[in-house]
C-alpha cells in the first residue's frame, strides 16, 4: 500500500472519492479509513503509527470543520501528510483551511485548496514519482494531456470566435 486516505466522517466521502478515483487512475495502491481525530483518537494513532511498516509513503487526510485530522496524523508519523480542507456549512471551508495551514513549526502538512481532493491525489502521485519511474511517466503523460486539452480548446476558440465558443 503506497497511500493511506483518511477522512474524519462518512460525510467527507463525496469529496474524497475524487482523490480515490484519481489514485485509482494512476494505479496507486491505497487504503481508505474513516477515523475521526476527535471521536476515535486512539484508533487513529494506532492506524497512522502502523502505516510506515505497511509500506505507506503518503497520507492524504480530509477533514472539515475543525480539520484537526491532518495535524493529528502528523503528530503520529514522519510520513508526508497531504491535507484536504473540506467545505463546511458555517464558514465555507475557511475554518478548515486556516486550521491546516497554521500548523506549528516542525509539524508540516501540505494543504490543498478547499475540497482539493484531486490535487491531493496528484501531489501524492508526484511524491511517489520521485522513486518510481512508472509513476513519473504516468504523471508526465497526465500533464502532457492537460496541456493538449488546453491547446485544443484554444484552437476551437480561435476557430469559432468568442461569441460562439462554448454556447
Amino acid at each position: 500500500m503506497q497511500v493511506a486516505v483518511i477522512m474524519g466522517s462518512d460525510s467527507d466521502m463525496p469529496v474524497m472519492r475524487k482523490a480515490l478515483e484519481t489514485l485509482e487512475d494512476f494505479g496507486v495502491d491505497f487504503e481508505v479509513q474513516i477515523l475521526s481525530a476527535h471521536r476515535c483518537p486512539d484508533e487513529l494513532k494506532a492506524y497512522v503509527s502502523s502505516l510506515k511498516d505497511k509500506g505507506c509513503q503518503v497520507i492524504i487526510a480530509g477533514a472539515g470543520m475543525s480539520a484537526a485530522l491532518p495535524g493529528a496524523c502528523a503528530s503520529h508519523t514522519h510520513l508526508p501528510i497531504v491535507g484536504v480542507p473540506l467545505l463546511g456549512q458555517a464558514l465555507g471551508g475557511q475554518d478548515s483551511l486556516y486550521t491546516e495551514v497554521q500548523m506549528p513549526p516542525g509539524m508540516p502538512v501540505a494543504t490543498m485548496a478547499i475540497n482539493g481532493a484531486v490535487n491531493a491525489a496528484l501531489f501524492a502521485v508526484q511524491i511517489l514519482a520521485l522513486s518510481n519511474a512508472n509513476k513519473a511517466k504516468a504523471y508526465a503523460d497526465y500533464r502532457t494531456n492537460q496541456t493538449n486539452k488546453c491547446l485544443n480548446k484554444n484552437a476551437t476558440l480561435q476557430e469559432v470566435g468568442w461569441k460562439d465558443f462554448a454556447k
